[in-house]
C-alpha cells in the first residue's frame, strides 16, 4: 500500500493518447436539452436519461444521447430491468470499428436484437410482470426511435408540422396485430362477464392484457412479443422538439393539443406542464410521465428565416400545419437554409427473418459466429439461419445468415406460434 502523500506517476504515453482522444471529440452542431416530469398512481413508469454518451469511432470519440420511457404493467419488475439492460444489449449488437454513418445505419437492426435479447434474459427470472418501452437514441441530427406498447413518442421539427415515430400496439386499435396474434394462436376478445355481456378494451387471451407487444409478460403468451417498431429520422440542422410520454398523457391529450400546449417553453418547463394539462383532462387514472427534449442548433449568427411552406411526411399521413418561425419559439433562430425532416428508416414487422433482411445496406452486422440476438459464439455448424421456417422462403442455405443459437431459435419459433420458448 502505498503511503500518505506519495506522489503516483503516470506514464506519458498514456498522457499523450488521453490527451489526444480529447481533442479528437467530435464537436456536434446542435445541443440537446430535456426536462421531464410524472405523478405516480402505481409507480410503475421508469425513465432512463444520458446525454453526452461516448463512443470511440475511428481515430476519434463521438457523442450522443439515450431517452427511455419504461410504463410497466403488473408490477414494476420488468420496467426496472429493461431500463438497467436495454441499452448495453443494443450496444452489445453492433459492431465495433464502425464509422459513423455505418453505427447510425446498424441502429435499426441492433434496436431489434436488444429489445428481444432484454426479453429473454428477463423471463429467465420467471417474472410475470411486462413494460411497454420508448426507447429514443439522438446521434447528431439523426433520431432513432424503437417502440412497444403504447406510449409514444412524437417530434415537431422546428419548421413546424407533427411526426409520429412510435407506434400504438392496442389490440383496440391495431388489426395487423390482432390478426398476428389469432395466427400464432393466440385469442383477441373482450372480457365477458357473464350472460354474454362483454366489456372494456380488446384483451390477449389467456392473461388479458390489451397490448400486443412489451417486454415480459411471460404468463401472457409468446404471442405478445418484444420485436419494436423503429423508425428513423434526419431532422434539418434548424433542430426539433420531441416529446416522449406514457398513455397517461395521450388518453388525455391528442398529440397536436400536447404541442400546443408547451409551445413558446422550455423543455425543462414544458414537461411538467404537459403533465398537469393530463391530469386536468382526466385526473389521475395512471402514471403520468413526460419527457420533452430539444434538439437545437449550436448559437451561430442568424441568417434569413424561410417560411415557404412545405409537405411534411408522417407515420399515419397526418395533415400537418405550418406555424410561423414565432410561434416555435423554443428554437427562436433558423441559421441556414433548412431542409425538412428525412425519413430513413421505418419497419414494424414482428417477423426477426424479415428484420434481420440480409439485403441490409450494412454488411458486417453480424459476425458469422455470433447470435445474431444474444451475441455468443456459436460453434461452425450449430448456427440456425434466422430465415429458417419463413414463410414463403426458399430453403435456406446452411451459410445464409444470420444465424441464432437454439435457445433463440426456439424464442423466436414461440414468437411465431411455432412453440411454447419453454419446451
Amino acid at each position: 500500500m502505498s503511503g500518505r502523500g506519495e506522489h503516483h506517476s503516470v506514464p506519458l504515453s498514456v498522457l499523450l493518447k488521453r490527451e489526444s482522444l480529447s481533442e479528437k471529440i467530435e464537436k456536434p452542431d446542435m445541443v440537446v436539452v430535456y426536462g421531464n416530469a410524472s405523478e405516480n398512481k402505481k409507480g410503475e413508469d421508469f425513465i432512463l436519461l444520458k446525454t453526452e454518451c461516448q463512443r470511440v469511432v475511428c481515430d476519434g470519440v463521438s457523442t450522443y444521447s439515450v431517452f427511455g420511457l419504461f410504463d410497466g404493467h403488473n408490477g414494476s419488475a420488468a420496467a426496472i430491468y429493461a431500463k438497467e439492460n436495454l441499452l448495453n444489449n443494443v450496444l452489445g449488437a453492433i459492431p465495433p470499428d464502425l464509422n459513423r454513418d455505418e453505427w447510425v445505419a446498424a441502429l435499426p437492426r441492433a434496436l431489434v436484437a436488444g429489445f428481444v435479447k432484454t426479453d429473454k434474459d428477463f423471463q429467465q427470472k420467471a417474472q410475470t410482470s411486462g413494460t411497454t418501452v420508448t426507447f429514443v437514441i439522438i446521434e447528431g441530427w439523426v433520431v432513432t426511435v424503437a417502440s412497444v406498447g403504447d406510449s409514444r413518442c412524437i417530434l415537431e421539427p422546428s419548421e413546424g408540422g407533427l411526426h409520429y415515430l412510435s407506434a400504438d400496439h392496442r389490440l383496440d386499435t391495431n388489426e395487423e396485430e390482432r390478426v398476428r396474434i389469432t395466427s400464432s394462436g393466440g385469442e383477441v376478445g373482450r372480457l365477458n362477464t357473464g350472460g354474454g355481456a362483454e366489456v372494456g378494451p380488446l384483451r390477449c387471451w389467456p392473461g388479458g392484457l390489451c397490448l400486443s407487444r412489451s417486454i415480459g409478460d411471460m404468463d401472457v403468451g409468446e404471442f405478445i412479443v418484444p420485436v419494436p417498431y423503429v423508425k428513423q429520422v434526419k431532422l434539418s440542422n434548424a433542430g426539433g422538439r420531441l416529446v416522449i410520454s406514457s398513455d397517461g398523457v395521450w388518453d388525455a391529450l391528442t398529440a397536436e393539443m400536447v404541442l400546443d400546449s408547451c409551445r413558446g417553453m422550455s423543455a425543462e418547463a414544458a414537461a411538467p406542464h404537459i403533465v398537469k394539462e393530463s391530469l386536468q383532462a382526466k385526473g389521475l387514472r395512471d402514471d403520468t410521465t413526460c419527457v420533452v427534449v430539444d434538439i437545437l442548433p449550436q448559437e451561430k449568427p442568424p441568417t434569413s428565416v424561410r417560411t415557404q411552406k412545405k409537405p411534411v411526411k408522417g407515420m399515419l399521413k397526418a395533415i400537418f400545419r405550418k406555424k410561423s418561425s414565432e410561434s416555435s419559439s423554443y428554437v427562436e433562430k433558423e441559421y441556414v437554409e433548412p431542409d425538412m425532416v428525412r425519413e430513413l428508416y421505418e419497419e414494424g414487422s414482428a417477423l426477426l427473418s424479415e428484420r434481420f433482411e440480409t439485403k441490409y445496406p450494412l454488411c458486417n452486422m453480424f459476425k458469422l459466429f455470433m447470435c445474431a440476438v444474444c451475441q455468443v459464439e456459436i460453434k461452425p455448424g450449430e448456427g440456425i439461419s434466422v430465415h429458417e421456417g419463413a414463410p414463403n422462403a426458399r430453403k435456406p442455405r446452411p451459410w445464409d445468415g444470420p444465424f441464432l443459437c437454439l435457445s433463440c431459435q426456439k424464442k423466436k419459433e414461440a414468437m411465431e406460434g411455432k412453440q411454447i420458448s419453454g419446451d
